[in-house]
């Protein structure tokens, strides 16, 4: 609750004239300095009477590609029970404030609200709350109030259609590594039959021998699995305007291409970032899989309603977690951390968590990639994606496949061309 202009004029006008009547006897001037401080109580009054209103969002949809279409509806219901509401809020959908009247709002009823939400740029759009302003009738006080929530909407990088999804290398008991599209199923133990089970995994002589059905439980063992690590230092990135830089976004894209072109063909993968925020790195690798199919399951599913199946153009949409990889990657900045990358590559090199590493780093990375070409003897493949580079990257560097790209576009036409490592 705060004075405005009129307000703290006419809260002076009162004191000086009451100070006066009283200083020199004169009552007229009392009365008057005594009528303005009534017309002051009376307003703060008036501001001070807090409506009772509930608050409601929906976001349809709150996980969107960049340059796609989404909306925030939002619902305001009068919960009181003997006056109608008639005031003036504002809702904030990002650094932008949207007006909501609230014109005789009677008690028990809403009104609804609906507007665009903004998703020119990649980012988290946090809408919302409403704030309620009340001002008396003379113009004296003004009062604002937020009321409900906040609400994300997650703007994902653009998605480029990738055709090929490169081979991973599985590891056999015996040693070998071979090249494995899709993983290999070996037998791994036997368990009762549970309805649901099909009878072609019954396995039937030792169902006969044991007097119950007993069916097979296989097991993946060579599954290939993909590290894709994002190189989020300011350092590398040297070409920004702002808070973020063309290179950066190109390679948030060339992620969010690979992570989807992963899911699309089954295979497990995994998104790092070379510098991770407090609380946003992933707990374990053994996660790695739930953590990376949480933030593209639903949003493929929900493109597959929208549009006809094998249509490469769509961003994916993460689940309500916001922990998937696509959420990570709309809410990813820049961080200026340059040492990290060493102790990144450290870590990745102990921890060995897939056989195929691709590295996305802008111009000023190159000068880092000794880091990366020391993980070699840990991922049997590693590729290394320079975005934003204006110039190719000298051959030979750290004796590994590079692919100097533009944009995220230039990168899925290059990454289109590598079948095979």
């Amino acid at each position: 609750m705060a004075l405005t202009a009129r307000g703290s004029g006419l809260l002076t006008a009162a004191v000086v004239l009451l100070a006066a009547g009283v200083r020199f006897a004169y009552p007229e001037l009392t009365l008057l300095g005594a009528a303005a401080g009534a017309a002051v109580g009376y307003a703060v009054t008036v501001a001070a009477w807090r409506p009772r209103l509930t608050v409601t969002r929906s976001a349809d949809p709150d996980r969107v590609g960049r340059g796609e279409p989404a909306a925030m509806e939002l619902t305001v219901r009068n919960t009181g029970r003997l006056r109608p509401v008639n005031l003036l809020a504002e809702d904030r959908c990002g650094d932008r404030p949207v007006p909501v009247p609230l014109l005789r709002l009677r008690p028990g009823r809403d009104t609804t609200a609906r507007y665009d939400v903004p998703t020119v740029r990649r980012g988290v759009v946090r809408v919302g709350p409403l704030q309620v302003a009340r001002r008396d009738p003379l113009g004296l006080v003004v009062s604002a109030r937020p009321y409900g929530g906040t609400v994300p909407v997650w703007v994902y990088p653009r998605v480029h259609p990738l055709d090929a999804v490169p081979t991973g290398a599985g590891r056999s008991l015996d040693g070998h590594v071979d090249a494995v599209p899709h993983g290999s199923i070996t037998f791994d133990s036997l368990r009762e039959y549970v309805i649901g089970d099909e009878l072609c995994r019954v396995h039937w002589r030792t169902s006969a021998r044991v007097g119950q059905l007993m069916v097979r439980e296989n097991v993946d063992t060579s599954l290939p699995r993909f590290v894709v690590l994002l190189d989020n230092r300011a350092a590398a990135h040297p070409d920004r305007s702002g808070a973020s830089a063309s290179s950066f976004e190109a390679c948030c894209e060339a992620a969010a291409s690979i992570v989807t072109a992963a899911h699309r063909a089954d295979l497990p993968v995994l998104l790092l970032l070379v510098t991770e925020r407090a609380g946003s790195a992933v707990p374990a690798a053994e996660n790695g899989d739930a953590v990376a199919r949480g933030g593209v399951r639903g949003w493929v599913r929900r493109r597959a309603r929208r549009r006809p199946a094998g249509d490469g153009d769509a961003s994916p949409s993460g689940e309500d977690s916001p922990g998937g990889p696509l959420d990570r990657l709309a809410a990813a900045e820049l961080v200026a951390e340059d040492d990290a990358l060493r102790a990144t590559t450290t870590r990745l090199r102990s921890d060995r968590l897939g056989d195929t590493l691709v590295f996305l780093t802008g111009p000023g990375g190159r000068g880092d990639l000794g880091h990366v070409g020391a993980l070699r003897g840990a991922y049997p493949s590693v590729v290394v994606g320079v975005l934003g580079a204006a110039e190719p990257t000298p051959p030979g560097a750290a004796a590994l496949v590079v692919i100097d790209a533009a944009d995220g576009a230039g990168f899925a036409a290059e990454w289109d061309g590598i079948s095979r490592w």
